[in-house]
């Protein structure tokens, strides 16, 4: 079939992997669209994600549904660039501390309910199903493996998105400093940034990670915001063994396409500082004990040395699901943030495209929609 056109002009504001993926898609079914950013493509959340593609442990039925879809799309975009060293399927290997908190064979049953591909296995077993693992570091309660999930890096997989948009006549604006929606008689008129870019528009998406509630909140709209800020440490190259996703109780990590390893964790979070010009400080302790946590759940315990790192906002909308579709009382205006823009980016992208496209709001988004905020608030004022 032949990809419908549109005479809309959409402005998609932000240079992560929802903005990018909504361009594109939007650009496939023949609309005019313009991607303008505050700073370079994927410099934010995408820049600095662990990105892991999975739904594992405990979503609500409408939200697991989503993932697993969103799971799908990247499994047709490995069939169609076999071998990719940006794009694997090695599955996620996840096991709770030794403690009151251990949830493991909670999860493993919720899991299973929820028909996710999951195996709880004792630590001698590990190593039978995913290699590259310290099974002396897995909690005598055992560790969850989903063979079905991934990892994905998202700025390579932005350039190749971007690279088909500007083919198919997308415009794209970088380095405009902070952009605000212009809305006029009511509805949404187009874009204007900081360093003077103004750009018409019949619909725009806000897709600018941590920032959407506030510029939700300009247009009068709340979107719950429950935003930390997140660590992202990655080693020097040492071709690791591991292949799996990791997700233990003292760091999560991922190979990476050059041969290192990506770790986060939620307690070196707590560990950051930000200063008075909006930079975050990070103490050496912290990255030496992240690479540390990061070599301890490793076979053979390997000397990790530090590469690089990269801190700031991780978006997480206040219930912890994600905020999709369009403001209500404002038409044209489109928002999409969510904690798991790794594994809902191309989804994501797709739905909303069709959405803006047709004006047919698609099931799947039901749940998702921003204005459940608006309809808690009133709950609770009456």
């Amino acid at each position: 079939m032949t990809a419908p056109s549109s005479s809309k002009r959409v402005a998609v504001i932000g240079g992560g992997i929802f903005g990018v993926s909504s361009a594109v898609h939007l650009a496939r079914l023949g609309v005019h669209v313009t991607l303008v950013t505050e700073g370079a493509l994927a410099s934010g959340a995408s820049g600095r994600s662990l990105a892991w593609l999975n739904s594992a442990r405990f979503r609500s039925a409408e939200y697991h549904r989503l993932r697993v879809i969103g799971i799908d799309r990247y499994r047709t975009l490995a069939s169609r660039n076999e071998g990719a060293a940006w794009l694997r399927f090695g599955g996620g290997l996840t096991w709770d501390a030794d403690d009151a908190s251990n949830r493991i064979a909670e999860a493993y049953a919720h899991e299973q309910a929820m028909g996710y591909d999951c195996q709880l296995l004792d630590a001698a077993d590990v190593a039978k199903v995913t290699p590259g693992i310290n099974a002396a570091a897995i909690s005598r309660q055992g560790a969850i493996f989903n063979p079905g999930e991934g990892w994905v890096d998202l700025p390579s997989l932005i350039d190749i998105l971007v690279q088909e948009f500007k083919t198919l006549g997308g415009q794209v604006v970088t380095h405009a400093g902070k952009a605000i929606v212009n809305i006029k008689a009511g509805r949404v008129a187009g874009v204007s940034t900081a360093n003077g870019t103004h750009i018409e528009a019949d619909v725009v998406l806000v897709a600018t990670g941590a920032a959407v509630p506030e510029m939700a909140k300009q247009a009068g709209h709340i979107i719950a915001d429950d935003t930390p800020i997140a660590l992202l440490v990655k080693s020097k190259p040492f071709r690791p063994a591991v292949r799996a996703v990791l997700n233990t109780p003292n760091v999560a990590l991922r190979p990476t396409p050059d041969g290192a390893v990506v770790c986060d964790s939620a307690w070196s979070e707590e560990e950051l500082n930000r200063g008075s010009d909006g930079t975050y400080a990070v103490k050496d302790e912290t990255l030496r004990r992240l690479l540390s946590e990061a070599s301890n759940v490793l076979e053979g315990n390997p000397a990790l040395e530090l590469e690089s790192y990269h801190c700031g906002p991780k978006p997480v909308p206040g219930d912890g699901e994600s905020v999709i579709g369009p403001l209500e009382d404002i038409p044209g205006y489109f928002v999409a943030f969510s904690h798991s823009g790794a594994t809902l980016g191309l989804i994501t992208g797709e739905l909303i495209a069709r959405e803006i496209v047709t004006g047919e709001m698609s099931s799947l988004l039901a749940n998702f929609r921003p204005a459940r905020f608006a309809q808690k608030s009133q709950a609770l004022a009456s």
